[in-house]
Order: C-alpha cells, then structure tokens, then sequence
C-alpha cells in the first residue's frame, strides 16, 4: 500500500505527458490530474514521509502538518480553478510550466530540508518566468528577463544562507531560524525578495501585467503566498517583519492610486494584501499566525478571481489601460458580478472572506498591543476597497463608454471565476471551515455587532470619498516609476559603462600591449629564432659533420687482414712504450 502520494509530484509529473494529448482530451487529462492532486491533499495525515539519505543528510519531501495542509489545500483548489480558466489555452507551453509552477509550489510547502526547498524553489523561479514569456512581445520579454535576474539573485542569497546555516549547524533542516548571523538574513532576503516586500517588489507589478492573461492568475497565487509560508515556517516572531509588513500594506496602496494598467493596480494590491500576512508573520503570536495563514488562504482565492475578471476584459476586448475602458457592464454583466465578489472580498465587506481573515490580524496586532500597526493596516483596508473595490470597477466597466464591442469570456473562464467566487462567499459565511484548518486552535469570533459596524463604517467612509473626490481619481495615461527604476537606470548605466569606457579601457591595454609589449616580444623571438637556425644549429651541425668523416675514415682501416691488425697491435706498444719512457 502506498504510504502518501505527494501532490507536488502529480502536477510536477503530470506536466510531462500534457504534450501528448491534443484538444478535448488534452482538457480532459488537465482536469484528471489536478483533481489527483486534490485527492492526494484530502488523504493527507501529519506525518514524515519520502525520507532518504543524501551524502549522508537526511532529505524529507514530505513534511506533513496542518500548516502544509493548510497551504497544500488552497494550492491545489488554486491549481484546479486556474487550470479551467486556462481550458481555452490551445499551446502546451502554457500548461506545462503551470503544472510546474503549481507543483514546485506544492513541493517547497511539504520540504523538510532546505536542499529540496530550494530545488523547488528554483524550479518555481523558472516555470512561472515561462508564464511571462509566453506572451510574446518586446515588453513581456524584457519583464521575463527582468523577473527571472531578480529571482536569480534572491536563489543566490538563499543558497548562500543555507551554505553559511550548514557551516554553523551541520544540518540542512528546514525549520525555525534564530535571530542574527549572515545566515538568518541571507535566507530572510531570499524568502522576502519573493514575498515582494518593498523596496525589492518591484519585480511583481513589472512582471505580472505582462504575463499571458492566464499565466498571470497562476502567478499571482503561488510566488507570493509560497514566501508566506516559508516565512511562517522559519522566521515567526521576527520583529522587522512586522513594520516591513505595515509598510507594505501601506506602499501597495499608494502606488495603486496612481495606476492605469488594470492589472498593475491589482499587481500593488498584492503587495498591499501580503504586508498583513508578513507582519502576522512578525507579530509572531498564535492569532497572527493563524491570521497570517487564514489571509493568505481567502488572498489566493479572491486575488486569482480578481485577476480572472480582469483577464477575462482583456481577453475580449484587447485592452487593459482603464483610460481605454469603460461601458462593459452591459456587455460583460456575468464578469462584472463575479468580479465584485472578489473585490468585496479583498475590502473585508461582511459575509465576504476578506472579513473572516484580514481582521484576525488586525485583532492579532492590537492583542499585542500594536496599535500604530493595526492602524496602518486599517487605513491600508480603506485604499484596497477605493481602488479594487470602486476605482477599477467602475472605470472598467462603467464610466465614459469606451465603444468597445465585447461579449462574456468563454464558458470556461466563467466556470472558473464561479468556483472562485462560492469559496469565497462559503469561507465569508461559514468562517469554521476555514479556521478548523488553520495550526493552531481559533479563539475569534469575527461576527460581533462592534467588528460589522466599525468595518460597514470605514468602507461606507470610503464609498462617500470616493463620490465626492471621483473626479481627482480619474485615470490618466502614466507610467509610475517604483524601485524598478534603480536597476533599470542602474543596467542602462552598466551598458553605457561595459560599452564606452570599459571598451575604450580594453582598447587603449590591447593597444599598449600590442606596442610596447607583443612587438618587442616578437622581435626578440625572432632573433632567438636566428640565433637557433644559424649558430646553434651552425655548431651542432659541423660537430656532426666531423664525427661522420672521422667515423668514415676509421672504416676504411678495417680491411679485414690479420697481419695489418698485428702490426697495428705492435706499433701502438711501441708509441705506447715510447710514451711512457718520455714521462
């Protein structure tokens, strides 16, 4: 009997045969293996499983425990409504580095070592560049190299950690991390570099608009959410998360005021929503932590149907500047409806799952008796629903009329923003289904009269600022510039140098070399040459040519005739004996 079935492995190998099927079987075998995947989730027990020796460390695939199950559910729910919305998608490319992308996520949540999280890891970084790529033009190429350096460099800073943490420990096992050493910050860096926490978010709402419009569902799920959990697992109660978190969910919102791109607006929210789950991370508590989880879990699922909704727009319309929209709610009432569900549900509107999740880490912050923090992330809730929950929506699909001619997105697609949308109204209804799962036990009852009032409150403040204040929050055709401009200014100025004055430098050494230093050392050799051809090989060659006339005269006294050898014996005794008579 097989002891576990690793849901990473079914997505990681399943992804190998996708290019085999064609059509509807292709679609067919999509589905199969990720409802696989979710049945190997549902038979999860806590638990060590696929443990091995490698070089003599222990090597565990199958860390099993509620917060991995936690995580492997949302995964894997996350794997099987991204898949139905990618149905259409006729290219295996796409679909491969998915299941990649899902799977390696899967696999750094069960890693109980750091050599297989970080293979994971990597794997991770690769695939869902893929994603970026697959788009095809100029800005997705250049956004996909971009992505894949940055998250190069954040492997780099991992790996170094581990290396430095084996140094001092000895051990390769992935669990909680004490404070200090170059070792704990280098692996800090590596997991919050793909938590997008500014200033090395940049990364994110570079990449993500430009993805395909499936790719970027998938990618706004896993990276992010997969840093929470690692940050989760190693480093809770770390302090700088927590105003590194605050900031965050600050930071997001800000620069969503200034954006056009639909899908970058959304892109900052992320950043914005993920600044809860990391300083729940860093408040450290048993409410944080499972605040952190119970957001991250409602964030995958309204973030994937928000990028559904307005993936779907782009889809049928081809634009995704909010200056060239407008007027879609008569055409796309189906895509309008499930997308505000999900933005109810990111501005924790009661009854929706933003509700149950975002305030236990509010409740978590002022428990602890950080009260300037829960104050950030309060007035950070405002902005989300200004932006995510009005701006977009209503400049999307209502506001001036775009002359747009569009229809609803393909039948697929609305399944699959459905199946988004009922998880998250079921978790906003019936919160016990979601916290049962969390790690520890829940003690929060997010349904009393002064939470409902205090939220309907500060979002009807909200809805009334944006009434008065629409006319200062009009779209305009703007690029923003965020922390990605010092390493696309920094690589400009990189060029310039490799190309101008590290060239010239080049030139002027080879030019100096080439003068002062080859010239007379060919000249030199040369007259080695010379001096070999002519003088050494002169004496040599006349020393040999004496030796052969010698050798050639002394042949010609042996003639053969005994006599003439006795009389030679006889007239060297006599010189012999002369000789020494002399001496």
């Amino acid at each position: 009997m097989i002891e576990w079935v690793h849901p990473g492995m079914v997505y990681i190998f399943g992804a190998l045969l996708i290019p085999l099927f064609k059509g509807r079987r292709r679609q067919g075998y999509l589905l199969l293996v990720t409802l696989l995947a979710l049945s190997a989730v549902f038979s999860l027990s806590p638990g060590q499983y696929t443990v091995f020796s490698y070089t003599g460390k222990e090597i565990i695939l199958g860390q099993v425990d509620k917060l991995s199950i936690l995580f492997a559910w949302v995964f894997s729910l996350m794997g099987l409504i991204g898949t139905v919305y990618a149905l259409q998608v006729r290219g295996a490319g796409e679909h491969v580095a998915a299941f990649l992308y899902v799977g390696s996520a899967l696999g750094v949540v069960f890693a109980g070592d750091f050599l297989s999280l970080f293979l994971f890891w990597e794997l991770m970084a690769f695939a869902s560049a893929y994603l970026v790529f697959a788009q095809g033009g100029k800005a997705a190429l250049a956004a996909g190299f971009r992505y894949l350096l940055v998250h190069i460099a954040g492997g780099l800073c991992l790996l170094g950690g581990i290396v430095l943490h084996y140094a001092a420990t000895g051990s390769i096992q992935f669990g909680p991390l004490n404070g200090g050493g170059a070792a704990f910050y280098l692996i800090l860096t590596g997991f919050i570099l793909n938590a997008a926490v500014p200033p090395l978010n940049a990364w994110l709402t570079d990449a993500y608009p430009e993805a395909t419009v499936t790719g970027a569902v998938f990618m706004s799920a896993f990276t992010t959410k997969t840093a929470v959990y690692v940050l989760l697992r190693g480093f809770p109660g770390t302090e700088v998360l927590i105003w590194l978190g605050a900031v965050m969910a600050i930071y997001g919102v800000i620069y969503a005021v200034l954006e056009n791109d639909a899908r970058r607006l959304l892109a900052y929210h992320i950043v914005s929503q993920v600044g809860y789950m990391v300083a729940g991370v860093g408040i450290g508590t048993e409410m944080a932590v499972n605040g952190a989880s119970a957001h991250a879990f409602a964030h995958i699922l309204y973030k994937g149907l928000l990028f559904m909704g307005a993936g779907a727009v782009i889809f049928v319309t081809g634009r995704r500047k909010l200056t060239e929209l407008g007027g879609l709610y008569k055409q796309m009432p189906v895509t309008l409806f499930l997308y505000m569900i999900g933005a109810f549900s990111i501005s924790a509107f009661p009854f929706f799952s933003g509700f149950v999740s975002k305030s236990m880490v509010i409740a978590a912050a002022t428990g602890d008796g950080r009260s300037l923090i829960a104050l950030m992330l309060i007035l950070a809730s405002s902005g989300t629903f200004l932006h995510t929950g009005l701006k977009l929506p209503y400049y999307m699909f209502f506001g001036k009329d775009s002359g747009l001619k569009a229809k609803e997105p393909p039948t697929n697609m609305l399944i699959a923003m459905t199946i988004a949308a009922s998880l998250c109204l079921l978790i906003g209804i019936f919160p016990d289904l979601l916290y049962r799962l969390l790690p520890y036990s829940v003690d929060f009852h997010p349904y009393t009269g002064v939470h409902i009032t205090e939220t309907m409150g500060l979002l009807l403040f909200t809805g009334l600022g944006f009434a008065l204040f629409l006319k200062h929050l009009d779209p305009e055709r703007t690029i923003s510039l965020d922390t990605d401009w010092f390493y696309r200014t920094g690589a400009r100025w990189l060029m310039w140098f490799a190309r101008r004055p590290l060239t010239r430098y080049e030139e002027v050494v080879s030019d100096f070399s080439n003068s002062l230093v080859l010239k007379p050392h060919t000249a030199i050799a040369k007259l080695g040459l010379w001096f070999d051809q002519h003088i050494v090989d002169g004496v040599v060659n006349g020393v040999a040519t004496g030796l052969i006339r010698c050798a050639t005269q002394l042949r010609q006294l042996q003639s053969g005739i005994l006599s003439q050898y006795a009389l030679g014996i006889v007239a060297g005794l006599v010189a012999c004996l002369l000789l020494y008579s002399f001496l």
